[in-house]
């Protein structure tokens, strides 16, 4: 049986082929309607620029979008990349949100641009120092949000607020700086899942309990494309494939369709690059996904796992997610 841990979405609001922004936004409000049904605890969505296929760029505008067309999910970034932003800017959009949708919000911290350096510099970045600056930008944020915060400038609206911060990363920096200021922690094992072991076993061990956390708590990302049988979700899979290997081609695209018979369209390299990736991930039919599921939550001992089904046709990829949810539920 499946470890029972809460379990949420990242979506990156993709644009297809053949679509636009605009379904974009309608295909994930109407997602988040179906996970709070379907008993997801949290809706992020992450922070991208100039990338042709991913359409939560301005991702404040679109949890306000989220939270509003929903009732009790979460809402949240996932994440914010706050080397972009003033740490007060921050504070004030998500003093907004969580003032207009009190109790739903999260922040999601990530310390990458989130685009290539030319659209970071469009940015107004300063790409030699903003990154080193990271950890002093979150400390300075969490004072912002405190009720007795030090600096002179105050957050309005913000001060005082109850909004949970995370730290997201990829590598053994974020780790270290979560469990330093006893924040949860939350792993892109979805796309760089190669440190994740030796991550979450720094952050565990060298965790500090803060006003926030008393313990430990671990969120890691994970790939489902699941459908009714293992060779449909197998095809639909093919969208995320193809569109990875795009990206780390220096080719960003637009998800495209489905590709049948992909794998053997692959060179050796790119054929590794997506065995790297897909090793946080479950293909297939209920049960097959199923089994991925408890192996992962077992070999990782993650506290929450964030879902995240890069697929092309809006239908399937609500049914996966709606499998998904069959399979957590069946634990309760």
């Amino acid at each position: 049986m499946l470890p029972m841990i809460p379990f949420s979405v990242l979506d990156l609001s993709p644009i297809v082929q053949g679509g636009d922004a605009a379904q974009s936004f309608r295909n994930t409000l109407d997602l988040a309607r179906h996970a709070e049904r379907w008993g997801y605890r949290r809706y992020w969505l992450a922070e991208h620029h100039g990338m042709p296929g991913i359409a939560s760029a301005a991702t404040s505008v679109l949890i306000a979008h989220v939270a509003g067309g929903t009732s009790s999910i979460r809402v949240g970034a996932g994440g914010i990349m706050l080397p972009n932003h003033s740490p007060l800017q921050i504070a004030e959009q998500f003093g907004t949100l969580e003032s207009l949708y009190p109790g739903r919000i999260d922040l999601g911290l990530g310390r990458a641009p989130g685009s290539d350096p030319i659209t970071a510099r469009a940015l107004r970045r300063n790409l030699a120092s903003d990154a080193d600056e990271f950890p002093r930008d979150v400390v300075e944020l969490l004072d912002y949000f405190s009720s007795a915060c030090k600096n002179p400038v105050h957050a309005v609206p913000g001060q005082g607020l109850s909004i949970p911060l995370w730290i997201l990363g990829s590598s053994l920096f974020g780790a270290q700086l979560a469990a330093a200021l006893g924040l949860p922690f939350a792993f892109a094992s979805h796309f760089a899942p190669q440190q994740m072991m030796q991550a979450v076993a720094l952050y565990r061990s060298n965790f500090r309990p803060s006003a926030q956390l008393a313990k430990p708590y671990v969120m890691l990302g994970f790939n489902v494309f699941a459908a009714d049988t293992d060779e449909e979700a197998a095809f639909r899979a093919t969208s995320m494939q193809q569109a990875f290997v795009n990206l780390r081609s220096g080719r960003p695209s637009r998800l495209p369709p489905p590709l049948a018979d992909y794998a053997n369209h692959l060179a050796p390299q790119e054929r590794a690059l997506l065995d790297s990736v897909l090793s946080c991930a479950a293909i297939g039919a209920p049960a097959t996904v199923r089994a991925g599921l408890k192996a992962f939550v077992e070999r990782t001992g993650a506290d929450e796992l964030m879902i995240t089904s890069q697929i092309y046709d809006h239908a399937a990829r609500l049914r996966s997610y709606e499998i998904t949810a069959e399979i957590f539920s069946a634990t309760l």
